[in-house]
């Protein structure tokens, strides 16, 4: 395994754009270590501050990092699409073949550094979170601080999940643009077959399948915080509750569809002719 990831973190390593990508993928979620901190004066009336309106206590905080972190996940998705076009474009891929290289390491390697990073993004927003909760929280209590620290874990899921399906789109098209085009047009299937049950049978029928969808799955994994964050202002205001937990079954549909996206990309480079 270790051989696989320092293979293709070398590729990466040697790719100018590549580099650029992954600082900026992961830096941009960590502009909420900014917003935590920014104070906003109105017209000398009064002085907002971010981190005074209790959106940063323990436990929210988790949920809040996560949404706020996942919708960078974009840029990692090029350097993703990036890692296959550059093989193909470069006939890296024929020459590692020649190499000696299987064709099942080679999907073996693009996986392992797609779980490398996911879980490099995981552990640093972890702790950006953390030490955020601890300067802010007015709860630090150890059970409170470690309450929700499951949406981690759905972070760390989510980012494998979508990257795999990246590469899969990758391995089919050969090209980064068209690959990263077939993500919106993915998006756009999904939502018009949910149309299409909603005008044949009922929304609670159309709303259960879509939660199977690739990427309404993905996006479940951690529901937005806002109506949360309202919830904890006005407990009493029953109407706007909903349920934001993390649930298992959310976990193990993205996780299928991540072993399904890498095994179609293995099945795809073991028929191909290259």
């Amino acid at each position: 395994m270790l051989r696989l990831l320092k293979l293709e973190l070398q590729k990466l390593w040697l790719n100018r754009t590549s580099k650029i990508l992954i600082f900026v993928s992961f830096i941009l979620p960590f502009t909420v270590l900014v917003l935590s901190s920014i104070k906003i004066n109105f017209f000398g009336f009064f002085t907002l501050e971010l981190g005074e309106l209790g959106i940063f206590n323990f436990p929210i905080i988790w949920h809040i990092t996560t949404f706020f972190a996942s919708q960078f996940k974009f840029f990692f998705a090029i350097v993703v699409v990036s890692m296959i076009g550059n093989e193909y474009s470069n006939k890296t891929l024929k020459q590692n073949l020649i190499d000696g290289l299987s064709k099942k390491e080679f999907i073996l390697s693009k996986f392992y550094t797609i779980v490398f990073f996911s879980l490099a993004a995981t552990l640093l927003m972890g702790l950006a979170s953390l030490l955020i909760g601890l300067y802010y929280s007015s709860y630090t209590e150890f059970n409170i601080i470690v309450t929700g620290t499951e949406f981690l874990l759905a972070y760390f899921v989510k980012l494998i999940g979508f990257f795999s399906l990246c590469l899969f789109f990758g391995m089919l098209l050969k090209r980064s643009a068209f690959a990263l085009a077939f993500l919106f047009i993915l998006y756009v299937v999904e939502w018009l077959l949910v149309l299409l049950i909603f005008w044949q049978a009922d929304y609670a029928l159309a709303a259960k399948i879509q939660a199977f969808f690739p990427l309404d799955s993905m996006y479940r994994l951690i529901d937005e915080p806002f109506r949360r964050i309202v919830m904890t202002k006005f407990p009493d205001k029953t109407e706007i509750a909903y349920d934001y937990a993390v649930h298992w079954y959310e976990i193990a549909i993205v996780l299928v569809w991540t072993a399904i996206f890498i095994f179609l990309s293995y099945r795809l480079l073991k028929k191909r002719d290259l």
